[in-house]
């Protein structure tokens, strides 16, 4: 299996597909499974690279705490392996934290999309997500704060899938506070300015675990951010709206790459 070093740290990394190449960085706690609706869709037009923070998956999981420039160092070294000039990033959550860091400390990072994320770690609570791996049940509940009530009665198969890939993939606590731990003096209200690749903000309408309102304050931050609300769903809208969402990912990335021509 595929992995790159961050020192004595491995992390796993999995990569389908041609084209210019989209990373996709996940929530805090949460697997590579997050990103299969996106992964499908993007491994055709693009190179589609999913990878496991460290604490999570198959990648290593040294004793926390971690900060945000370790994990930005991650996924330079995710970048680096996969021998990668330039990477449209997308991430979620602490997820949209690394990618912001990265934007502005990397030189690799061509447009960021970012789902559920603020400018500022006090504007996020990701601890009702966390269940543990072996509590199947515990998983299910939590994703009560993640999904909206609507999705989980419409899909209740796609919700018991989505149980077996958290049971198999998800981090355990420890991985998980070490992981959210990054979060705790993340402020980048400051810094934002230095973010100047396009960047698209996506909210869910109806996310319990970071206002719409900081994502909405985060792209008018960004010096060319853009704001788009999906009503009515919740922190992981790429999930419950993922036909929507896939659509505006690769139309974004098709006018990106058209600029740049």
């Amino acid at each position: 299996m595929p992995t790159a070093s961050n020192g004595a740290v491995s992390l796993y990394y999995d990569r389908a597909g041609e084209g210019d190449p989209v990373v996709f960085v996940p929530e805090a706690g949460l697997g590579g499974w997050l990103w299969g609706w996106q992964h499908a869709a993007v491994a055709g037009p693009h190179e589609a690279i999913v990878w496991d923070l460290r604490g999570t998956g198959r990648s290593d999981s040294p004793p926390g705490p971690y900060d945000l420039e370790t994990l930005a160092a991650d996924l330079e070294a995710v970048l680096a392996d996969c021998d990668l000039t330039s990477a449209h990033l997308v991430g979620c959550g602490l997820g949209g934290a690394i990618a912001l860091e990265a934007a502005r400390t990397s030189s690799r990072v061509a447009t960021l999309t970012l789902f559920g994320t603020a400018a500022e770690g006090a504007a996020v609570d990701l601890e009702p997500l966390f269940a543990p791996p072996d509590d199947r049940d515990a998983l299910r509940e939590s994703l009560t704060v993640g999904l909206s009530t609507d999705f989980r009665e419409a899909q209740p198969d796609a919700l018991e899938g989505i149980v077996d890939w958290r049971a198999d993939g998800d981090a355990d606590r420890a991985g998980w506070e070490a992981q959210a731990a990054a979060l705790a003096d993340f402020d980048a209200t400051d810094w934002l300015v230095e973010v100047t690749q396009p960047t698209r903000v996506i909210h869910g309408g109806a996310d319990e675990l970071v206002s719409p309102a900081a994502g909405r304050e985060l792209a008018r931050g960004l010096p060319r951010g853009e704001f788009r609300a999906l009503e009515g769903a919740g922190h992981l809208c790429f999930i419950e709206r993922s036909r929507t969402v896939n659509d505006l990912l690769l139309g974004f990335l098709e006018t990106q790459t058209d600029a740049s021509e």
